[in-house]
């Protein structure tokens, strides 16, 4: 008898979260979950986290939410936060964390886009809430957390109290069966071009990205991260599922903290007072932690910090060696779920600082290229022809969700295309050296230049305009509007004038954010074209290249 071309699938071979949820459960029942409420700093196990997921799936139950409903989240990191990580995905529901730092009418696209059905919210997003659930159709429910009083409505939906409810549908849930490659959550990137664009990713792909990050980290690299650590949730759980670790950190049964806002005070005193090993977050967050007021009194040596979201300086590493800090960097994206990369540098290379904090090398069943983007052939590993970042993984989003142009343009090829320019080094390392999108870093998060530069257009005084990003002590990079004024306004164009433009006419109607607010504004005479009559924006960094912008210019 001739084997099966196809092997088929018995009960328990689905990889689903449950997967992950029932080994931390079996294995690591009193691993402690630690997180900082308004009373202050409180602790439970993660049997206890699970008693609470079960609840919470019964009351989203009793809500109406069934199939591939989507449960939307404005939330901190906090443990209400990690909890719906696992009950809505694993009742069969699509968990949807909504990045908080979206304009409101962003946020409100995004979860009409996404059709969500139940919104969780922080009380610190209420306000935020009731401004965006009336334009979102599909909201028919909002659970308030953290809030002792709860409004009958929300925007025009049933509100509700998170403890309430748990208190309420206490007691078993028996979760379903699911198929792997069923959908367990989405997220939106930030906009860097136009509106933001869904991406969603199955009960598959997650197991196998938090499989393959956790080997990576446990095997690989000058450092590892296992069971024994402990982790500090920095890494927005709004941002792609906080890059994965909530996951990572429960299928390895370590302990986890989370510091709900994140404050730098605070997270320092966690760090010391919970001997915290381990911990992630944009270079920001790293500047932050090392220049907090009082920062030296804190002992961080020991603590490992994966840095990602945009290039690590040389600088800033340096200085939290300094502190006795260990620190890689990684490299990922939202449509990747996000890990592809990170700098766990072989023995024979870990004498090249460079490779330390470079994105580094692909994780575990990541295939990725250097290559050309047309003709898709790997260009040379010399360490300085330059190529676009192309990837392959079981994690990475098939699609972009209702949009099948943009799908097939980053698909082309058979090929994701990240739209990231690099180097590809003789050890097999990517170095980042631009981009093909023309928007600016800042703090982890995106701006994009062509909505700032088509809201400034709009001033009156205001003939060219050109965004580009400029070096940031703190933030990595900053926003510059480089301006050719219209006749009769040379010496009525500054800065304070254009910012407070934008303040009045975008930030306060919720079209941009308030983040997004230029730090400089430089008067020019023309601006660089290409040959095609195109704003070069290459030139203009070229030539701008030694602005940097000190802290409290923002």
């Amino acid at each position: 008898m001739a084997l099966p071309e196809k092997v088929p699938r018995r009960p328990g071979y689905e990889l689903t979260l449950k997967k992950i949820y029932d080994r931390a459960l079996s294995l690591f029942p009193d691993a402690e979950i630690v997180y900082r409420t308004a009373r202050g700093v409180e602790r439970y196990t993660f049997r206890d986290a699970a008693a609470r997921m079960q609840a919470l799936a019964r009351a989203l139950e009793a809500l109406g939410v069934s199939g591939l409903d989507r449960v939307a989240t404005l939330d901190w990191n906090t443990h209400w936060h990690y909890e719906a990580y696992f009950a809505v995905p694993m009742m069969g529901a699509v968990l949807h964390p909504v990045n908080i730092r979206l304009a409101p009418s962003e946020i409100a696209y995004v979860m009409s886009h996404a059709e969500d059905k139940v919104l969780i919210v922080h009380r610190d997003f209420l306000k935020l809430a009731e401004a965006v659930v009336p334009k979102v159709e599909s909201v028919e429910h909002v659970i308030i957390v953290n809030s002792d009083e709860v409004p009958g409505h929300v925007g025009g939906a049933k509100a509700h109290s998170y403890e309430d409810l748990v208190k309420e549908y206490g007691g078993g849930y028996e979760w379903p069966d699911l198929d792997e490659d069923r959908p367990a959550a989405m997220g939106y990137t930030s906009g860097t071009t136009g509106l933001p664009k869904g991406a969603y990713h199955s009960h598959r792909m997650i197991v196998l990205h938090a499989l393959s990050g956790a080997l990576q980290l446990a095997t690989l690299g000058p450092y590892k991260v296992t069971s024994e650590d402990t982790v500090l949730h920095i890494v927005p759980m709004f941002h792609v599922y906080s890059w994965g670790i909530p996951y990572i950190a429960t299928l390895l049964g370590m302990k986890q903290v989370y510091p709900n806002r994140l404050d730098p005070k605070v997270l320092l005193e966690l760090i010391v007072n919970e001997k915290v090993t381990f911990t992630a977050g944009v270079p920001t967050i790293l500047y932050m932690l090392l220049t907090a007021p009082e920062s030296e009194k804190y002992d961080l040596s020991g603590l490992l910090f994966i840095s990602g979201g945009q290039a690590l300086p040389k600088g800033l590493a340096e200085a939290a060696r300094k502190r006795g800090m260990k620190v890689m960097a990684g490299y990922g994206m939202t449509e990747t779920a996000p890990i592809l990369t990170l700098a766990t540098v072989p023995p024979k290379h870990r004498d090249k600082e460079e490779l330390l904090i470079s994105p580094g090398f692909p994780i575990p069943l990541v295939e990725l290229m250097v290559a050309d983007p047309e003709t898709l052939k790997p260009v040379p590993r010399d360490g300085k022809t330059m190529g676009e970042i192309v990837v392959r993984a079981p994690w990475i989003t098939p699609e972009y969700y209702k949009d099948p142009e943009k799908t097939e343009k980053a698909w082309r090829g058979g090929w994701f295309h990240t739209g990231d320019i690099a180097v590809w080094t003789p050890e097999g390392a990517v170095i980042i050296v631009d981009r093909d999108k023309d928007v600016i870093k800042s703090g982890g998060e995106w701006i994009s230049s062509i909505r700032l530069e088509d809201a400034i257009s709009t001033h009156p005084g205001v003939a060219q305009v050109a965004v580009i990003g400029a070096k940031h002590e703190k933030w990595g990079e900053r926003p510059v509007a480089l301006i050719v004024p219209r006749k009769g306004w040379e010496d009525k164009i500054t800065t304070e004038e254009i910012r407070e433009f934008l303040m009045k006419n975008f930030v306060e109607t919720g079209k941009i954010p308030k983040w997004w607010l230029p730090d400089k504004v430089i008067i020019v005479e023309d601006l660089p074209k290409t040959s095609v009559g195109k704003i070069n924006k290459r030139a203009l960094r070229d030539r701008y290249a030694d602005i940097l912008l000190e802290e409290g210019t923002a």
